[in-house]
């Protein structure tokens, strides 16, 4: 039996670059008119949804985590990424208004998760993060976390998966 819901690490997830690649990935050719015409009359007729990949919201449910939106699409996330992925409602990160500056080369989300993870081990994609995000966390985390790059022009892949899996299972190892 897994852990219970709230010991289960989290999995902080960006939408633009990682669920959204700015490569042509893949695309829903298979669309119907009425689709179409749905999304249109809906205001979401944007045509980069068309390279979300919805394996990629049954991969990210059978990692067993607790899923979270990291994203500046914040509340729309759970109202138009999570339907077309398979996903149900998911918590989702708010961003503080706050015209302070980060530290030098951390990246404005990587003290906010840190925080919002409130000693959980986590996972973090993105395709922002750096060396320094990862030093940062490292230091001021008491707890196991993986900032794991993703290509902006690729976004998820099996590989992604493969090391998102591989640190799961070292993490429930030490656990």
């Amino acid at each position: 039996m897994g852990p219970r819901l709230g010991h289960r690490p989290l999995i902080f997830l960006d939408v633009d670059g990682v669920l959204i690649p700015f490569g042509a990935r893949w695309t829903r050719r298979d669309r119907s008119s009425t689709e179409a015409d749905a999304d249109a009359f809906s205001g979401v007729g944007n045509p980069l949804l068309d390279r979300l990949d919805p394996a990629d919201g049954r991969r990210l449910l059978a990692l067993e985590c607790q899923l979270v939106w990291a994203t500046t699409w914040m509340a729309e996330a759970n109202e138009i990424i999570s339907p077309r992925l398979g996903l149900p409602a998911l918590p989702v990160v708010e961003w503080p208004e706050s015209d302070e500056e980060p530290e030098r080369g951390l990246h404005w989300k990587t003290v906010v998760l840190t925080r919002w993870a409130a000693g959980r081990p986590f996972v973090w994609l993105d395709d922002e993060t750096t060396d320094t995000d990862r030093r940062w966390v490292a230091v001021h985390h008491p707890r196991p976390a993986l900032l794991h790059p993703v290509d902006p022009g690729e976004g998820l892949t099996a590989a992604t998966f493969s090391a998102v899996r591989r640190w799961l299972g070292q993490c429930n190892d030490s656990a």
